[in-house]
């Protein structure tokens, strides 16, 4: 008997010892390995991912970086000048991921042209919609803030906050909607997100509804904060779509550290009134940034 209640003593010892292993193990917290990449003043180098660029953070100033035009999975290095000390770059994928690089001068690179074709996923280049470049985009973004046009407007009002759509505007695969925030209370707004869905209309409880989101392409005049009684317009540029029967477009806007959010529901019938914005003369000189 003294046997047996050893043995569940040292079985429960043994249990908890694993369990602290465990949690020491989910806590630990994963690195990311960087990258080496060699750049130069006379040659571009060409890093492809397997999704969409949505941010870029240089460790200096020593290395020059932008999107290839009508690629937006593509991010392409020159150096400023030669002989620059290390230093690293940051860039972050439409599918979540945080891509860490090492960046080391070298007269002549071995390597020009880099993928980070991750497995399971195919090397292929995701086109921008349109194939436009980043000046396009805010060339027309521009244009459809200050336009006069005021089309149907959709619009809520709640909590002091006055949101509305006053304007869709489209050229070649790209919508523009101008959005309007006005803040009527004291209290300053804190935008958190400003998102945007193709959504089923209400079902009985029992039925399982689907949304496919929206990621925006470009966001002109981009503000975080509404001061109290101010106003603020800006226009997003999202690729174009129409909605099937029985759903609806939803734009919603959280406040941050504050619960007045407001949602925006669009039918079809407006979004397919969008206005055609004219040829723009577009400067399409190749600079990097």
């Amino acid at each position: 008997m003294k046997k047996i209640n050893a043995c569940m003593v040292m079985g429960f010892f043994l249990f908890l010892f694993g369990l602290n292993v465990n949690a020491q193990s989910i806590l630990q917290p994963k690195s990311i390995a960087p990258y080496p990449v060699e750049i130069t003043y006379f040659k571009t180098t060409n890093i492809i991912f397997p999704s969409a660029i949505v941010g870029v953070d240089r460790g200096s100033k020593d290395v020059l970086a932008q999107k290839a035009i009508g690629a937006a999975n593509i991010l392409q290095l020159k150096a400023a000048r030669d002989s620059f000390p290390e230093t690293n770059l940051t860039v972050i994928t439409a599918d979540g991921k945080l891509n860490s690089f090492v960046i080391n001068y070298d007269p002549k690179p071995s390597v020009l042209n880099i993928s980070m074709k991750e497995r399971d996923n195919k090397n292929s280049i995701f086109l921008s919609p349109g194939s436009v470049n980043e000046a396009e985009v805010t060339t027309y973004a521009t244009h459809a803030l200050y336009s006069k046009y005021k089309g149907r407007k959709v619009k809520h009002r709640k909590y002091g906050i006055r949101f509305g759509l006053n304007g869709i505007f489209i050229r070649d695969n790209l919508m523009y909607l101008r959005l309007t925030i006005t803040n009527t209370s004291n209290i300053s707004y804190d935008i958190d997100q400003l998102r945007f869905f193709i959504r089923d209309q209400k079902k009985a409880k029992r039925t399982a509804s689907q949304e496919i989101e929206i990621t925006p392409v470009h966001i002109q005049n981009k503000v975080t904060k509404i001061d109290g009684r101010s106003s603020q317009a800006l226009v997003v540029a999202v690729p174009k779509f129409t909605i099937p029967d029985k759903k609806y477009f939803a734009i919603q806007l959280f406040e941050a550290n504050g619960g007045r959010h407001i949602e925006l529901s669009v039918k079809n019938r407006t979004i397919i009134k969008a206005v055609v914005l004219p040829t723009l003369q577009i400067n399409r000189k190749y600079t990097y940034q």
